[in-house]
């Protein structure tokens, strides 16, 4: 039997079963065809960026455009890493579609923050992060 992801498995046509053999956390969140868009009213956005975000985008050491977002390099402090924490946690909030990584070099090498998700995204940061 075919599942309707057009696996082999026990699963039926129009259940809301995901056949886990085959379909990744990537893919679920990717079909899931979240609009690229903030749900900040424009107050709540410049409040945002008067606090958590203007700080974020002053300590900004290094951008890197990647295929479907951007990397931000910042130095290495603790302080840094909690505003980092902070703003990732903001932002997941209001704009879902985000995909965050946060990679923390060895030997006290710079933290890299990655915003990436679905097309659109990279256009979407390049007005709103800048």
């Amino acid at each position: 039997m075919r599942c309707h992801w057009r696996h082999r498995c026990a699963c039926r046509r129009g259940d809301y079963y995901v056949c886990p053999k085959k379909l990744s956390i990537e893919d679920l969140v990717e079909s899931m065809s979240l609009p690229i868009a903030c749900s900040l009213t424009n107050s709540e956005l410049q409040e945002r960026r008067r606090g958590v975000l203007n700080a974020v985008l002053s300590a900004v050491v290094e951008v890197k455009e990647l295929e479907d977002g951007y990397a931000y390099s910042f130095l290495p402090r603790s302080e840094r890493l909690t505003e980092l924490a902070q703003l990732i946690d903001l932002e997941r909030q209001c704009c879902p579609f985000l995909r965050f990584r946060l990679t923390i070099e060895p030997a006290n090498g710079p933290i890299w923050l990655e915003m990436t998700g679905p097309e659109g995204t990279k256009e979407f940061l390049a007005t709103t992060f800048t």
